[in-house]
């Protein structure tokens, strides 16, 4: 029996550790599997049934992950268990027969571990029961605390941990990936003032803002991934650099600098920001996996008003809707549907600006209703990185060695970036010719969820900012905020932060807020754009604790 358990245990380090990528994750991964099995072997006492059950334990984490990136297209990550586990992972994967396997194979496994449980070999029991008590905690205790060093991001495998979150939601280490997410995943939420304060600060907006009447106007809303103005550049000095997409029109109402929370990457942590009005880093590192561990908790934000007042909202999307648990992440912040490339008809991370755009208004003229509003939300992906992935002799002729005084690497990767911008700018007239230039009334958005990293060139490349905008370089694009029809002014900053876009978009399409939106907007005005670094002592401590503590926004 214990020659069997061990030729399992070795079975499944080959079936999970060892497909690991790297050796340093082979490794990690081998590591925490020999402490589980050290924690069973003094819980249990039994050699055979620590080894089956620590094997089989890894074998099920691993086919699960596998399962889901299959059909989900996103990694396991251990929010999973906390927050889908009852709904709508496990209803999802019900859909799939692949996961009666895995129930075969726990019930094969059952008959062993009986037979193992049985005949197994005591290791303990020659001690007496004093002693053998003593080792089993003592000896559970070791080896949870080898397997507590082994997840530290300062411990063994320190260099495991040291990786962004992209790379920890993206590459092939699915099981590195769930247990270092074991510990960037935790929440914690942000400072917050006694109510008494928060009700002196913020008790005028309880009421919300009264708007205007209906029928109420479209909105089409448009992140723009990886997309900054780049005539703040030094070097970018040349008419090409000069877009008409980043220059206010006749039918602007806001633009400018938008200040965003991430850089090179991490395009869903801006998508929580622009829909929820609150930036993912005010809860700390899990922040960042918003879509999975910030969204289920979310109970006010842009699509959810606007649905409140009798919008249908739906997202546009350039990969399947699951990735990164965007359908459940859309859900939760009131999308009534999430339209992926699958459904679009188009080829997922492949799109251009002006395919995402034809679909968007084929999905809009199919569900456009005469008495119901639309709200649209688009994501592209033509600027999505690398911007060096060919050589400069592939770029169209009038983008080929356009900026001089650059670096040859730095330069590949802007005239790229420039080829490409000048798709998205003329793909975004013919957006703004179908959704502005007609009768119905429309509020357009669209923005930059981030700057590029240009293999991390970027952050050295000078850049003509004022100075007190300096300390935000890399984390700098634009927004701009249209519409086809007449209303008040709205106010400009020299910073706007991504978070307030919704109130932005809000305001500027007229309609009533509730008293979430209408605090957000009295704190826009107040900090001068800024959010969590606005300048006013103690007041975003009071705004949270009037927004999640009292109006519980998040919670």
């Amino acid at each position: 029996m214990a020659l069997c358990a061990v030729a399992f245990f070795a079975l499944s380090v080959a079936f999970t550790a060892w497909q690991e990528p790297l050796p340093l994750q082979r490794a990690f991964i081998a590591g925490l599997m020999l402490c589980i099995f050290g924690m069973l072997l003094f819980a249990f006492g039994r050699f055979a049934t620590a080894l089956l059950v620590g094997g089989g334990l890894f074998l099920l984490l691993k086919f699960v992950a596998v399962l889901k990136l299959r059909y989900l297209d996103s990694q396991l990550m251990p929010s999973d268990f906390i927050y889908y586990l009852r709904s709508s992972l496990l209803d999802t994967l019900l859909h799939y027969p692949h996961l009666y396997l895995a129930a075969l194979g726990v019930a094969a496994l059952l008959p062993l571990l009986y037979l193992a449980w049985r005949w197994d070999w005591r290791v303990l029991a020659p001690l007496r029961p004093r002693h053998a008590a003593g080792m089993r905690i003592g000896g559970t205790a070791l080896y949870a605390l080898a397997f507590w060093l082994c997840l530290l991001p300062t411990g063994p495998f320190a260099q495991v941990h040291s990786r962004n979150a992209w790379e920890k939601m993206s590459d092939d280490a699915q099981l590195t990936n769930f247990f270092v997410n074991l510990r960037d995943a935790g929440v914690q939420l942000p400072p917050m003032a006694d109510e008494a304060t928060a009700e002196r600060d913020w008790g005028a907006t309880a009421s919300g803002r009264v708007g205007g009447t209906p029928p109420y106007p479209d909105i089409v809303q448009v992140l723009e991934e990886s997309t900054f103005d780049p005539s703040i550049y030094d070097a970018c000095n040349v008419p090409s650099c000069r877009v008409a997409m980043f220059r206010p029109d006749a039918r602007t109402r806001a633009h400018g600098m938008l200040r965003v929370h991430t850089f090179g990457g991490g395009t869903w942590v801006s998508e929580f920001a622009a829909l929820t009005g609150m930036p993912q880093d005010i809860f700390g590192a899990g922040g960042m996996y918003a879509p999975y561990v910030l969204a289920p908790n979310v109970h006010d934000a842009l699509a959810l008003q606007l649905r409140r007042l009798g919008y249908l909202t739906i997202g546009i999307y350039p990969t399947g809707a699951d990735f990164i648990n965007g359908r459940n992440a859309y859900r939760a912040y009131g999308f009534d549907h999430l339209y992926g490339a699958d459904e679009l008809g188009l080829e997922e991370w492949e799109e251009s600006d002006a395919q995402m755009f034809a679909a968007a208004k084929r999905i809009y003229d199919k569900v456009k209703t005469p008495d119901q509003p639309v709200f649209v939300m688009i994501l592209t992906l033509n600027q999505h990185g690398p911007h060096d992935h060919q050589p400069m002799s592939k770029l169209p002729k009038p983008y080929r060695n356009l900026l001089h005084g650059l670096p040859r690497d730095a330069a590949l990767n802007f005239d790229t970036y420039l080829a490409r911008l000048h798709a998205s700018d003329a793909a975004m007239r013919a957006l703004e010719h179908a959704f502005l230039d007609r009768p119905q009334p429309t509020v357009l958005l669209h923005f930059g969820d981030h700057q590029p990293s240009f293999n991390g060139l970027i952050r050295d490349l000078p850049r003509r900012l004022p100075a007190d905008l300096q300390a935000y370089r890399d984390y700098l694009t634009y927004y701009m905020l249209k519409s086809n029809f007449a209303g008040p002014p709205l106010p400009q900053y020299p910073l706007l932060d991504i978070a307030f876009l919704p109130d932005m978009v809000l305001q500027a399409a007229g309609v009533p807020v509730d008293a979430y939106f209408a605090a957000s907007t009295e704190l826009r005005d107040r900090c001068d754009g800024r959010y969590d670094d606005c300048a006013v002592p103690g007041l975003l401590a009071s705004y949270h604790a009037w927004t999640i503590g009292r109006l519980h926004v998040y919670q």
